[in-house]
């Protein structure tokens, strides 16, 4: 059954429906999730609850779903989530599959155009990213 989901106006409404959609593995609606949030409010509606999980859940979405429709969307979200809380801790726990996975959305948004960003930015966000 699909997870519903709707802009969160707040990190306890966005970290419910986070919660839901991590725990049912639904990428799908994780990537409708990041459609309706605004990018730059990521970091307050995430406050300190980044996880691991959560992370890669969010890169796979945005690689299976957004990336090929909306570029720039996905590179505004890589931006404002290097901008949370605990991304450093989340980051450094990676393992090297999972940084595969990171390393791979870079290269699909290196391979598709955007108004929104330059591949010098992508290069920047990239170090940002450890790759």
């Amino acid at each position: 059954e699909k997870v519903p989901v709707c802009e969160a106006s707040n990190a306890y409404d966005f970290g419910q429906m986070v919660n839901a959609v991590s725990t049912t593995g639904d990428k799908d609606a994780c990537a409708e999730l990041l459609t309706v949030t605004e990018p730059r409010k990521l970091p307050a509606l995430l406050s300190n609850k980044l996880e691991g999980e959560i992370f890669l859940i969010f890169i796979q979405s945005m690689e299976y779903y957004l990336v090929g429709r909306d570029p720039g969307l996905v590179y505004q979200h890589l931006f404002y989530l290097s901008k949370a809380e605990r991304f450093k801790v989340v980051l450094a726990l990676l393992s090297t599959n999972e940084k595969e996975q990171v390393q791979q959305l870079f290269a699909l948004l290196s391979a598709s155009q955007s108004h929104q960003y330059s591949l010098e930015e992508l290069e920047g966000l990239k170090k940002v990213y450890e790759l």
